[in-house]
């Protein structure tokens, strides 16, 4: 069965347990989404997009 979640909301849950269970401050997750806005305009963005399209591409690709 193929499971097609957005990269948004995968890691915006994985940020909510930090917060809930592992002690990231709301601060700290403030801190970290504002970088990750100011890294996507740089020129650094198309290829952290293609890194994370092939790492989906492999795990979509295994079979259990």
């Amino acid at each position: 069965m193929i499971l097609n979640i957005s990269g948004v909301v995968l890691l915006g849950s994985v940020v909510f347990l930090f917060c809930r269970n592992h002690g990231l401050k709301g601060s700290h997750a403030t801190v970290c989404g504002l970088f990750g806005f100011y890294l996507s305009s740089t020129a650094v963005a198309p290829s952290i997009k293609a890194g994370g399209a092939s790492l989906a591409s492999l795990l979509g690709g295994l079979n259990f």
